[in-house]
C-alpha cells in the first residue's frame, strides 16, 4: 500500500500522462518538481507503465508523426529531439518508421516551392543555398532537398 502523498502524486501523474503522450523522462522530471524522491519516482514510473499510462514506443511514434505533419520537421531533427527527451534507440527507430514517406516527400515538395518563392535573393546560387540551408536546419538531408529543388527549378 502506497502512502497518501505517493497516492496523490500518482493520481497527478496519471492525469499528466492522460492529457497527452509523455516520455518517461518528462514524467520523471515532473515528479521531481512535485517533490518526489528517486525510489518513489522509479516506483511510480513502473506503475504508470504497468497501467498503460506510459509507453515509450507509443510516445515516439506519436511525436515523430505529429512533428513531421504539424511542424514540417525532417527525420534528423525528430531523431535528435527524441534523443534529447531520453527515448531509447529502438523506440526512436520505430517512431521514425511510423512517418509516411510519401506524405513526407509531398510535404517537402510543397514547402520547398513556397520557400523558393518567398526567398528574395536575386543570385540563383545564393537563393538555392538559402533554401537548402533552411531545410537542412529543419532536419532534411541536403541531397533530398537538392533533389526537390532540381525538379522544381528546371
Amino acid at each position: 500500500m502506497l502512502p497518501v502523498i505517493l497516492t496523490t502524486l500518482l493520481r497527478k501523474a496519471r492525469a499528466y500522462c492522460a492529457r497527452q503522450e509523455r516520455s518517461q523522462q518528462e514524467v520523471r522530471d515532473k515528479l521531481y518538481t512535485w517533490g518526489s524522491h528517486k525510489e518513489e519516482v522509479e516506483q511510480m514510473i513502473a506503475q504508470l507503465i504497468g497501467e498503460g499510462f506510459l509507453n515509450e514506443a507509443r510516445f515516439a511514434e506519436h511525436y515523430a508523426v505529429s512533428k513531421s505533419r504539424q511542424k514540417g520537421w525532417g527525420r534528423r531533427k525528430i531523431e535528435l529531439a527524441l534523443k534529447a527527451k531520453g527515448v531509447s534507440a529502438s523506440c526512436i527507430t520505430s517512431g521514425l518508421k511510423a512517418i509516411d514517406g510519401e506524405e513526407e516527400s509531398e510535404q517537402l515538395k510543397v514547402a520547398v516551392a513556397k520557400r523558393w518563392e518567398r526567398t528574395k535573393e536575386t543570385d540563383p546560387w545564393i537563393r538555392r543555398e538559402k533554401v537548402v540551408r533552411y531545410f537542412v536546419g529543419k532536419g532534411f538531408g541536403r541531397e533530398e532537398v537538392e533533389g526537390v529543388l532540381e525538379r522544381l527549378v528546371l
